[in-house]
């Protein structure tokens, strides 16, 4: 019996392999044609940084919303001491040193609401809430 020329064999079999590869190949694009949209993969939030400015004698913004994993960073800029400090069980891990002139960051990565105030000056305060990712 006469053996098939290995060219064409590997000309066969080179087609239906690369013919399988792109089977299974498909664009990341889900409004490409011949994709579907599977809803399994969420859309990963980008990490932020959220700067709260320390003025005189509040914190701006006093009140913020950010998502899990984001950073907020206080820029401390003036004649006084001022910290963060918090407020309750949820925001323990809130405690920065005291600041004349510098910046001090906390990565949030739990959702809820955390209270804090400055130590010297009690009557400054604020409210990060944190939403889920």
């Amino acid at each position: 019996m006469p053996r098939p020329h290995r060219a064409a064999l590997a000309a066969a079999g080179g087609f239906t392999l690369v013919a399988a590869l792109l089977t299974g190949c498909g664009s990341d694009d889900p409004a490409a044609p011949g994709t579907e949209a599977s809803g399994t993969h969420a859309p990963q939030h980008p990490e932020a940084t959220i700067t709260v400015f320390v003025e005189e004698d509040a914190f701006s913004p006093a009140e913020i919303t950010i998502t899990a994993g984001d950073t907020v960073s206080w820029h401390f800029d003036g004649d006084l001491p001022h910290g963060v400090q918090g407020i309750g069980d949820k925001a323990m891990g809130l405690n920065s040193p005291l600041f004349e002139v510098g910046d001090w960051s906390y990565t949030f990565t739990a959702p809820g609401e955390y209270r804090y105030l400055c130590p010297i000056h009690p009557d400054m305060r604020g409210t990060i809430t944190v939403e889920e990712a």
